[in-house]
């Protein structure tokens, strides 16, 4: 019984060692074997193969991003939906009072965001 116990520990602990040698072993040999030439052009940064004119650091309306984070969350959200209508029948009736709380939990949140403003593009 010990000996099986023993067994599995030594399967997880040989499966441990190969998942952290397994990607350190070619980090290794590229330190080790890849030339080392190191010039402006190579150290340049990389920008669709154009030089960079001006400056990288522009200011965008926080409005872009409230917008794109509100879509992504009810879109995220309505996902969920999905598979709950292509289990409707086999559900419960707990199950439907659950996803209607999360329905009116969905439609809140967008009203909120209405009011405060969040979908008004300026």
């Amino acid at each position: 019984m010990k000996d099986t116990y023993l067994t599995q520990y030594l399967f997880v602990a040989v499966f441990l060692a190969v998942a952290v040698v397994f990607p350190l072993v070619p980090l290794a040999l590229v330190r080790l074997l890849a030339p080392r030439k190191p010039s402006s052009t190579k150290n340049a940064t990389y920008e669709c193969g154009l030089a960079g004119k001006g400056d990288a650091w522009i200011q965008f309306r926080a409005g872009y991003y409230l917008y794109a984070l509100v879509y992504v969350i009810f879109a995220v959200e309505t996902i969920f939906l999905y598979p709950w209508a292509v289990a409707f029948g086999e559900l419960s009736f707990g199950a439907f009072v659950a996803m209607m709380v999360f329905v009116l939990l969905l439609v809140e949140g967008f009203v909120y965001a209405w009011a405060k403003g969040a979908l008004d593009w300026k």
